[in-house]
Parts: structure tokens; sequence; C-alpha cells
């Protein structure tokens, strides 16, 4: 039955990544602006109407809007993303050249924020409503409430403000050609983004831990005499983890696309930026491809944590 489950959950992904690109090719045109406006900018008044219609013809813009979503799905299922039309690059080299960036800080965001999440979550459960349920609970409104942006501006301003640390100050240290500078560079804007999730997944672990903790088989092995803490990670925490897992599979899906203001603030070169960027200057191509990648980035997120539901569970059916 797990063939036949992930044949149907790839079938549905290919659809789903094919609706992203149709949604975002049109939503994109909407804007004003093309790749004639990229490339010369406020010279391109001075074009003459055959320059423009010979340059229209280069880029294809003169086809229609279907034909050129098809010739652009077509370039992009056989490897080739384009180029860009500012820096001449290949869009698939920005791709691979951004994409580390992001999912390390995705990585570092997941791991700070589920495993503070959790240990509040559990602090808070098991001790409802007492003083430190209540100031747990305060912390989930607060992560929840305060956006990363503004957590992000707040951290950058106090920094520079007592530290002189400017993020924009040196450029960005890929992590295998300087590991401690890297992590530097990553630290504070995976903790303002950790924030947040930490939140998320503190109320999620409070409510199934709470849920689980009412149950007989609990009750069970309390009388049995069983130590606390064995009762409280071994089996209350195991069968509560499966909304756990479904938070921070869909919180790190996010994070590989929701991280543009934060990767902006912090001046990290991932994904983020170069769609902001790609959006500034009419870069259709880099636009169109970044958001497809992370399309199919979070699509594969959830199958694994679907695929992950089993493992934990043996009860959970993939049929």
């Amino acid at each position: 039955m797990t063939g036949r489950y992930l044949l149907r959950r790839l079938l549905d992904a290919v659809l789903t990544l094919l609706g992203v690109a149709l949604v975002i090719f049109f939503v994109l045109r909407v804007i004003p602006g093309d790749e004639i406006t990229a490339r010369f900018g406020i010279e391109g008044g001075a074009l003459t109407d055959a320059q423009v219609e010979s340059l229209r013809s280069y880029y294809g813009l003169d086809q229609p809007l279907p034909v050129q979503f098809v010739s652009w799905l077509g370039s992009v299922l056989s490897g080739n993303f384009g180029v860009s039309v500012t820096s001449g690059n290949p869009v698939s080299e920005l791709i691979l050249s951004a994409l580390p960036v992001t999912i390390e800080l995705a990585v570092l965001s997941s791991v700070f924020g589920t495993a503070l999440g959790v240990v509040i979550g559990v602090f808070s459960a098991s001790r409802p409503d007492s003083i430190r349920d209540t100031a747990a609970q305060g912390f989930g409104l607060l992560g929840l409430g305060i956006p990363n942006f503004v957590l992000a501006a707040a951290v950058v301003a106090v920094l520079s403000a007592r530290f002189g640390y400017f993020p924009s100050a040196a450029g960005y240290a890929p992590f295998f050609e300087s590991p401690l500078i890297n992590l530097q560079q990553q630290l504070y804007p995976a903790l303002v983004l950790g924030v947040g999730l930490a939140a998320a997944t503190m109320r999620t672990t409070r409510s199934a831990y709470l849920e689980e903790a009412s149950r007989d088989y609990v009750r069970s092995a309390r009388g049995k005499g069983l130590a606390p803490r064995r009762v409280r990670w071994r089996h209350i925490m195991h069968n509560a983890s499966i909304p756990i897992v479904t938070i921070s599979g869909i919180q790190f899906g996010y994070l590989l696309g929701g991280t543009v203001i934060v990767e902006q603030i912090f001046a990290l070169p991932g994904l983020g930026r170069l769609v902001l960027t790609g959006i500034e200057q009419r870069e259709y191509a880099v636009v169109q491809s970044v958001i497809v990648v992370v399309a199919a980035m979070f699509v594969l997120v959830n199958l694994a944590v679907d695929l992950l539901y089993a493992r934990i569970d043996p009860r959970v059916s993939l049929s």
C-alpha cells in the first residue's frame, strides 16, 4: 500500500507544482514592467519602436501568454531555468548559490524552535493552570503575535547600538569556507525565526500532552509506579509526537520560502532575498524559478512528514 500511496502523493505533487507555476507566471505578468524595463531602465525610453519590437521578439514577449508559459515550463523541465537579465548569469547558478543559505537558516531555526517549543510545552503542560503554565502561554502569545521582521529589526537595532554589530558590514561567509563566521552570521536570524516557531510548537505540544495525559494508559503507567520522567517522555510524548511533527514540518516548509524580510534585514544572500531582488528588477525567470523550487521542497517536506507518521505510530495507515 505504501507504493500506491507514494505514487498518489507524487501525482498530487506534480499537479500542485503545475498550479503554482501557472499562478506565479500569470501573476507576475500583472506587475508593470518586463525584461526590457529591467535591462534598460529609464534608458529604454530612447529605444526606437523597431528596437523595442526586436527586443520583445528576443525575449519572447511578442508571443501570447499561454505560448510563453508552455515555452518556459518546457525549459524548466529540461533543466534550463533561463538567464538573469541584469547579471547575465544562469538562474540555476543563482539558485544553487542561494539555496544552501536558506536551507541552513531553516534547519538552524527549526532545531532551535522545535527544541525550545517542546521543552516549554512539556514544562507548561506538566502542571496545568499553574504560574509556569501561565508564563509559558504568555510566551506563546507573544511569540505568535510579534512579526519576525519587527523582532529582527529590534535585534539589529540593539546589537548595532550596544555592540557595533552590523549584518551588512562584511560579506557572507559560506559554511565550508569559514564555519565560525558563518554560524555567527546565521545565529541571530535563526534565533529570530526560531522564536515564532517555538511559540507554535509550544502550544501544539501543550495541547497534545494534556490530551494524552488524560488517557487510561497513562493512569495505568503511573499506577504501576513508573518514574514520572519515564511516563512523561516514554509514554506521553511518544504518542503526542505526531501533531508536533506535523507543525514542525509545516513550519520548516514555511521557512524555506518565508524568510524574505529577515534575510534582507540580516543581509543573507538566500532564496528570499533573491526573490525580492528579482521582483524589484522584474526578473521573471528568477522569481518564477525560485518559487517553483521552494514549492517543490515544501511538497517534499510534507511527503517526508507523512511517511514519518507511520514510523512513529504503526497504527497510522498510509493507504
